[in-house]
């Protein structure tokens, strides 16, 4: 497990989560549901989407070597924000 800090988004309709799911499922990553786990390429997120206070929650758990879990989280902020923008 890391040392990182869950990521905690606000304010997530659950047509905004549908879209972060597509997004994640076109990059190959399967974010079925509205928790679970899923890894691609060594790093390894969970992720608990609470629909009736439209409250998301990403964690990275695992990065590989080369990559830094600060990276990781930017870029899962970048793609909420983005989203939901």
């Amino acid at each position: 497990m890391s040392d990182s800090q869950p990521l905690t988004f606000s304010n997530i309709s659950t047509q905004q989560f549908s879209a972060l799911t597509a997004k994640a499922r076109a990059a190959g990553i399967d974010l079925n549901g509205n928790s679970g786990t899923a890894s691609k390429f060594g790093v390894e997120v969970s992720w608990n989407y609470v629909p009736a206070t439209g409250q998301l929650t990403l964690h990275c758990l695992r990065a590989p070597f080369f990559m830094k879990i600060a990276d990781v989280n930017a870029q899962m902020r970048a793609l909420v924000e983005g989203t939901t923008a």
